[in-house]
Formats: structure tokens, sequence, C-alpha cells
């Protein structure tokens, strides 16, 4: 018998050593798909983790100043009080005082501005925003609807769009045009922030 030809007895082995091999094979390029999906899905956890951490380091950049200019905010709400109330007289060093205190003023509110602190000021007659104001009161007001703005107590401020302090305002009654429904209380429809 040549070695090119088999033998009828080895002719199974050789066909089931074969099937073990295919089998085998099948096995092991099943557990690389495997190890390519864990591959797959660890490179795309670590490429959320880059990009979560660099955003929360982006965001802590950003509002870093938050606090402190939380803090210096009081610095302009006092400015702008003495403002509103200059002394009387036409001496020449009033004059004086009060164009420095209005030029502080104004450098200040440059700076808040040039490091993306901006005012949130409603006006007489804007909606009421529980977001961004703080109702302080409510008055009656036969020239406003029920839920405006009458009056702004003290600026709001944002941060790049994230609120820091609200604006303090004085809120139309509901009372105030007769709109009120039979059996409410004045002023239970008004979210107010402690």
């Amino acid at each position: 018998m040549s070695e090119e030809t088999q033998s009828p007895e080895e002719t199974p082995l050789a066909a089931e050593g074969a099937r073990g091999e295919g089998e085998a094979l099948a096995a092991l390029e099943a557990e690389v798909a495997a190890l390519k999906e864990q591959v797959l899905r660890y490179a795309a956890d670590a490429e959320n983790i880059r990009r979560r951490a660099e955003r929360e380091t982006n965001d802590a950049r950003a509002y870093a100043i938050q606090k402190f200019a939380r803090d210096l905010l009081g610095v302009a709400d006092t400015l702008g009080r003495a403002l509103a109330a200059p002394p009387a007289g036409e001496d020449a060093a009033v004059r004086n005082f009060v164009v420095g205190v209005e030029m502080t003023q104004k450098a200040l509110l440059a700076a808040f501005e040039s490091n993306g602190l901006k005012s949130v000021t409603p006006s007489a007659g804007d909606r009421f925003d529980p977001h961004l104001h703080q109702a302080m009161m409510e008055q009656d007001s036969p020239d406003l609807s029920p839920g405006s703005v009458i009056q702004c107590l003290q600026p709001g401020y944002e941060l790049l769009g994230r609120l820091v302090r609200p604006a303090m305002v004085v809120v139309a009654s509901r009372n105030s045009s007769g709109a009120g429904e039979a059996g409410e209380a004045p002023g239970s429809r008004l979210d107010t922030r402690a």
C-alpha cells in the first residue's frame, strides 16, 4: 500500500480528527469574536470616561469663580445702593466722590461681564420666572397682569448660563385685576424660593 492511498480504517479517524479540528477552530473563532467585542466595549467605556472627565474639568474651570463671584455680588449691591441715594449738595468734592463710586461700579460690572457673570434684571411688566426670579412679595397692580414683575428689588446674576443668585422681585398679585379664581388664596399660585 502506498503512502498516497489510505486504508478504509484510517478514513473515519481522519474525518473525526478533521471534525475535531473544525470544532476547535470554530470555538477559537467564537472566543476571538467575544474578546474583540469585549475590547471594543472597554475602548468605548474608556472614551466615555475620558469625555466625562474632560467635561467635568471644563465645568470646574468655568464655574470655579462662582463662589468668589457670589461673594462680590454684595459689593456690587452696596455700590448700587450708594449711587441710588447720592449725598445732597453741589460741592465739587461730593460730585467727584459720586463719580468715583460710579467708575468703581462700572469697573466691577465690566469685570463680571468679562468673566461670564451676567446680570438678570427683569423690567416692570416682565413675566415672573421662578427659575430666574425670587418673589419677595405680591402687590395689587391695576396696570399689570397677575404674575407680572412690578419692581426689581435686587438684580440676579448668571454665570455662563447657570444661576448664581435669583433676582428679587415684587410680583403683581392675582387680585390686582380681579382675575383671581373663587376659593383660591391670594398669591397661592406663585412659586417662591426661600
